[in-house]
Formats: structure tokens, sequence, C-alpha cells
């Protein structure tokens, strides 16, 4: 019985991540965030408005988390009494909740879009960043692309991953909503301050150990300064999380990130974490792809090795 149970945790994990490294996101292939995205974006515009927006946030936040563990955990326990479907299923869920390969080529699409012009960078890093990208110079732009880097790995494929450890195939689909909540709704400006609240500290405790999980194993597929850049940087960030995967990166490519930028026309500063003020080349793009790979290699089989010496224990404690 353990040994079937690993290989149902095991088996679809490295199938759905090895779809990952083959396929990405294609854009014909429709994708559960985006059905995420619609339910709340009819929430948000329909209870986003009027008085108790925190509570009418909240409560949306408890419906559509616990709504998306419930159904995937019935989906699972339906398809038990089915293995090969059940692998599949399992398998393609996976798949979808890592972000790994897409972002990626997001990344690299960056620094290739330079060649037609400064325009058109700004557009391309818009697509992967959250900030106002129409007055970004070249440096700032290369480097909002490689801080975006750092803490999607986190929430694309660290987090989903931890969380798959501890709840399974519905923990990584309640994260997924998890995450698209706060990118949604979770921004400190007039519209969202209230009603996004509950996202975002929901999101901030779903990331609080694979953000700090996420810098140690940049740290040790990188190397370099990274670990002293964790201890000294870590910090240096508005969100209580994202500042120490970029720590690690900026440890890793020895330069420096943050600064003000720009959210729905209002400036915002963030502490700057690391020390040299340069520009980035194409090598950095490209060093950081390679870190970030091996991290998630590393996270991948981690995951697997967390399930069969960790969580027994717990289970018994």
């Amino acid at each position: 019985m353990e040994s079937m149970s690993l290989f149902y945790f095991a088996g679809p994990l490295l199938c759905g991540w090895i779809l990952d490294r083959i396929l990405g996101d294609p854009s014909w292939l429709p994708h559960p965030v985006v059905g995420f995205g619609k339910l709340i974006s009819f929430f948000e515009r329909h209870w986003n408005k009027g008085r108790q927006r925190r509570f009418k946030g909240g409560l949306m936040a408890f419906i559509l988390i616990g709504g998306v563990f419930g159904l995937t955990s019935a989906l699972i326990v339906f398809l038990n009494p089915y293995p090969i479907w059940s692998f599949i299923v399992r398998t393609i869920l996976i798949f979808y909740c890592l972000a790994g390969t897409t972002l990626g080529k997001e990344v690299r699409m960056v620094f290739e879009s330079f060649s037609q012009g400064l325009d058109a960078a700004r557009k391309q890093v818009g697509r992967i960043v959250g900030r106002d990208t129409a007055s970004l110079s070249e440096k700032e732009i290369k480097a909002a692309a490689l801080e975006t880097l750092a803490e999607n790995l986190s929430d694309g494929v660290v987090a989903p991953l931890f969380w798959y450890v501890l709840l399974g195939v519905p923990g990584m689909m309640a994260y997924k909503m998890v995450n698209t909540l706060d990118s949604m709704t979770g921004y400190k400006n007039d519209r969202y301050r209230e009603f996004g609240c509950v996202a975002a500290r929901t999101d901030d405790v779903a990331n609080f150990i694979p953000a700090r999980l996420t810098a140690l194993l940049i740290a040790l597929a990188g190397g370099n300064r990274a670990f002293s850049f964790i201890r000294k940087y870590g910090r240096c960030h508005a969100s209580p999380n994202s500042g120490y995967p970029e720590a690690a990166l900026a440890g890793v490519l020895d330069c420096r990130f943050g600064g003000t930028h720009s959210y729905f026309g209002k400036d915002f500063y963030k502490p700057y974490i690391g020390e040299m003020d340069r520009n980035f080349t194409e090598s950095d793009m490209r060093r950081s792809l390679r870190v970030c790979v091996t991290a998630e290699t590393i996270m991948v089989f981690l995951t697997i090795a967390l399930k069969v010496c960790v969580v027994p224990i717990i289970s018994v404690l």
C-alpha cells in the first residue's frame, strides 16, 4: 500500500513536471487559472462596492479557495477506483499548477525584445510584472524581469510543490487560487485595499515557507554571495516574502534590485536589495535561467524525498 501511495504521488508529479518542461502553457490549451480569474472578476464586480468590503473580500476568498480544494478533493476521491484515470488527471492538474517553463520563456523574450526597440521591451515585460512599464529604462526593464523570475520561481514552482507535499493535488490547486486572488486583488490602492486585504494576507501566509525555501534553493544552485545576500537583504522588501528569493538571485548575479516603481500611476519606493548598480546582460539572463531550472529540479526531487521521509513522521506524531 505504501509503495502504491508513493507511486501515485511521485508518478504524476514527475510526469506533470516533464510536461511543463516540454509544453509550458501553450495558448491553445484551456487553463484553470483563466477560469479562476473569471470567477474572481465576477465576485469583484458584484461585491467590491458599498460597505463591509473587507468582509465581502474575505468571504470571496473563503468561498473560492475552499471551493477549489473541496471540488478537487471530490474529483480525486471519485477517481480513486479508476487507477489509470486517477493517474492521468493528477498529472494534468500538476502540469497546470507548475509555471517554471513559461516564466523562463517570458523572461528570455523580454531580453530578446530589445532588438525591436525599447517600447517593444516595455510591452513584453508588462506581460509578467504588475508595475507600470510605460516609462521604464532598459536597465529597469531587465531588472524587473529578473526580479519577477526570482519571485515567481516561488509562486509558480516551489510553493505549489510545497503544498503538494502537505495537501496533495487539492492543496496545489487551492494554492493556485490563493495566488490568483492575490495577483488580481492584493493591491494597496483605493479599489482593492479593503476588498483584497484577506486575499493578500492569505497569500503571505501560504508563501511564507516557500519563499524562504526558494531563496535557499537559488543559493544552492547559484552560489556566489547568495547566502550573505539572503541574510542581509531578505527582509528589505514591502512584501514579507518576495525579498528572500530576490536577494538570493541578486547575490548570484552580484547586482542590485529594488528602487522606486510606479503602480497604477503612484510611485512606491522599495528598499534596494544588493549593492552593485549596473546594467544587465544576456549572460545575466542565461545564468539566472540556469540557476532557476536547477533550483526547480532540486525542488521536484526534494518534494518526493519529503513525502518519503518527513510526512510519515508527521502523521505518526
